[in-house]
């Protein structure tokens, strides 16, 4: 679980030194070019369609492991909008909240008693 831990800790770092890079050079235009190239049918639009079904899925575990209460909800939300970032933030919190114990990391509190 250390290992894990870490894993996520270092792809975080990365993630959050990388966007501050591409903010301080190309602005926070975001989301003009990642639709733009979707509506081109162009590789990189392959590649953010992709991604976005990935952050799709990744909201509805986060809003079913949470049993789509509000506050599941709104952790769904920031983990289709902040991808990565959020998902390496929640389960370093949630891996810590369960001792490393991840049938209570994957399937919620409730569930994992079950």
């Amino acid at each position: 679980m250390t290992a894990f831990r870490a894993l996520l800790f270092v792809l975080g770092a990365v993630l959050v030194v990388y966007t501050a890079i591409v903010i301080a050079n190309h602005g926070m235009g975001l989301l003009p070019i990642f639709f733009g190239d979707m509506a081109k049918l162009s590789w990189p639009g392959q590649f953010n369609l992709d991604f976005m079904m990935l952050l799709t899925l990744s909201a509805l575990w986060v809003a079913w492991r949470n049993q789509f209460s509000g506050t599941g909800l709104l952790l769904a939300a920031l983990a289709l909008f902040l991808g990565s970032l959020f998902l390496t933030v929640y389960l370093f919190i949630l891996t810590a909240q369960s001792k490393g114990d991840m049938r209570k990391v994957l399937l919620g509190q409730a569930r994992a008693s079950r």
